[in-house]
């Protein structure tokens, strides 16, 4: 079995702002239009025994507002009454009331234990959805968006167990055969897990094909695989060929094969799971990095051998294994690298960076030895990005922030997540990215035919990446930047949901309640303005636009296109005009 490859994350610097001066609030109004619903959006709320936090973000933190990126402003709801509902968008000034495209079979509250119902579109005229019963729907629909031509069928449905809810979809053809390949997600009980919260996920691969019996073409399923973990993934995706999947988690996925074939190894391996302490620890600036090791008492400066190149390092101790070694994450000026051996007997590292400026997720590539010091003053030099206060007074030598909120941004609740990539044929690994500290922040679909991208925190940045699984050598590119929405997410402790626009123009996040916030890419003036302190001219300004929704209940759904942000409550769904389309 090929051991996965090692991979890393590498950000444009083009697409970078380092002198980024943070959002200018605007008072500028949004055009804002409120669609009272006939029904209420069919809201499940978490039971009794559904009170891990895997259940939270799987089924309470669930976005009930879906987006058909095929058809641009076109958004699906369900309602209580088990009906699919539509809004087109094509003129702001004349809005039609949702109309209904489709009515589920069963009855939905006659099931105790059912989940919130899910869609997904895999294609322009396909379908998938899920009744929350554990009822599987391929739905062909034909030209959507276009009244004349839309109707939907039920081609395939079938009970496929306890309830789930659609992850993931896509829609393709292999030699002559259309399949549609989709992704369930589960949170089950486990008997066996008598330590941790008593509960796995299962994300359940189901391949339904086009198949002819006797001169009648119908769907059935072809294939089946199961990958079991311990945390909700938050992004899941499958390939548009259909040939692998894709998996940002906190705790790995494996198949349930190699489950099996791990439980009858020798008991030891439990030991070998357990987290160790780190063999060194780590910190960076913008221009440098210091690596921290401890030596044994009896280790002298003759037993220390470091080796020191461009792109990697090698630390050894006598004769012994490398105590590191491997690819750093960027390159360094290895002849002004130096290392000494400190009073308290660790071993000091000072790596110079050749990239300054440049946050490094690693250390080194691959490695998980290592564990990551966060700058304790980094928040000092971040205050001016955001503001709580509505009107701050830019004059001020000390800017308005609430330091409550903002001085433990750095401190995620998890350790660093992993992105993997799995073949459909084995289900192996393939492909490993430790994340580090990159904080996952939302998904987005920015072109309907590749997989959707997925923004990561990067220092105080959120950096959005496209998967692109058919180059091997750029297999997660770089395609934008929010500049700061790093940060300023992490102050926003109400929040909810996180969406951007598809021509990345702006990104948003709504809190459970009422408020949405919208933040502008920099954008030129159209008059002259001078920065006081430095007294040079500002060619951009950044804006930053606030919406007050005027409803009480709690926001369920959410979604960004270019032109508008649809939010959706119980009984309204609300349309905020962000920009105005060419």
């Amino acid at each position: 079995m090929a051991a996965a490859t090692n991979c890393s994350l590498r950000a444009k610097r083009l697409l970078l702002e380092p002198r980024f001066e943070g959002y200018k609030l605007s008072l500028e109004p949004l055009a804002c239009y409120r669609l009272g619903l006939a029904d209420a959006v069919a809201e499940v709320k978490l039971r009794d025994d559904q009170y891990t936090l895997d259940h939270m973000r799987a089924f309470g933190m669930y976005n009930y507002l879906h987006l058909d990126s095929w058809s641009q402003d076109n958004v699906y709801y369900v309602d209580q009454s088990g009906r699919v509902m539509n809004l087109s968008v094509t003129l702001d000034t004349a809005l039609q009331k949702p109309r209904e495209v489709f009515r589920l079979p069963a009855d939905l509250t006659a099931c105790d234990n059912r989940l919130c119902a899910s869609i997904y579109f895999p294609s322009s005229t396909w379908v998938t959805l899920s009744d929350g019963t554990g009822r599987l729907y391929l739905i062909k629909t034909g030209k959507r968006g276009d009244s004349a031509s839309e109707k939907w069928e039920i081609v395939f449905n079938e009970e496929l167990g306890s309830p789930f809810i659609v992850a993931h979809s896509v829609s393709f053809v292999k030699s002559g055969t259309h399949s549609v390949a989709v992704l369930l997600l589960r949170v089950e009980k486990d008997e066996l897990d008598t330590k941790g919260s008593g509960f796995h996920v299962t994300l359940e691969w189901v391949t339904i094909a086009e198949m002819s019996k006797e001169g009648d073409h119908q769907y059935e399923i072809c294939r089946k695989r199961v990958l079991q973990g311990k945390s909700v993934p938050h992004y899941a995706a499958i390939e548009p060929s259909g040939d692998g999947l894709m998996i940002l988690s906190y705790k790995p996925f494996k198949s349930i094969q190699q489950e099996e074939e791990k439980l009858v190894e020798n008991d030891d391996a439990k030991t070998a799971n357990e987290k160790k302490d780190p063999l060194y620890y780590w910190q960076q600036t913008e221009d440098d990095v210091t690596i921290t090791i401890h030596v044994p008492q009896d280790i002298t400066k003759d037993d220390i051998k470091v080796h020191f190149s461009p792109e990697n390092i090698r630390v050894t101790l006598k004769d012994q294994p490398p105590l590191m070694e491997g690819k750093l994450h960027s390159s360094v000026d290895h002849e002004s690298c130096t290392w000494i051996i400190k009073e308290n007997k660790s071993l000091e590292i000072s790596l110079i960076k050749k990239n300054e400026g440049l946050r490094w997720p690693e250390l080194i590539i691959g490695d998980t030895n290592g564990e990551l010091i966060m700058d304790t003053e980094m928040s000092e030099c971040l205050m001016h990005l955001t503001s709580e206060e509505m009107n701050p007074n830019p004059e001020k030598e000390n800017p308005p922030c609430n330091a409550q909120e903002l001085e433990e941004c750095d401190a995620f609740l998890e350790d660093s997540a992993t992105l993997c990539r799995f073949d459909g044929d084995t289900l192996q690994v393939t492909h490993v990215i430790n994340l580090g500290s990159n904080q996952y922040l939302f998904s987005a679909v920015v072109d309907p035919r590749e997989m959707p991208c997925f923004c990561l925190r990067h220092d105080v940045d959120a950096l959005l990446w496209q998967p692109h699984p058919d180059q091997p050598e750029n297999m997660w590119e770089h395609i934008a930047t929010f500049n700061a929405l790093g940060y300023v997410q992490a102050s926003k402790q109400d929040k909810k949901f996180m969406a951007c626009a598809p021509d990345y123009s702006y990104s948003a996040l709504c809190e459970c309640l009422r408020r949405v916030f919208i933040y502008r890419q920099p954008a030129p003036l159209s008059t002259v303005l001078y920065n006081r302190k430095e007294g040079r001219q500002v060619g951009q300004v950044a804006k930053q636009l606030v919406a007050t929704l005027e409803a009480n209940d709690p926001i369920l759904g959410f979604q960004a296109t270019n032109e508008r942000l649809f939010v959706l409550t119980a009984k309204t769904l609300f349309l905020i005009k962000v920009n105005t389309g060419n």
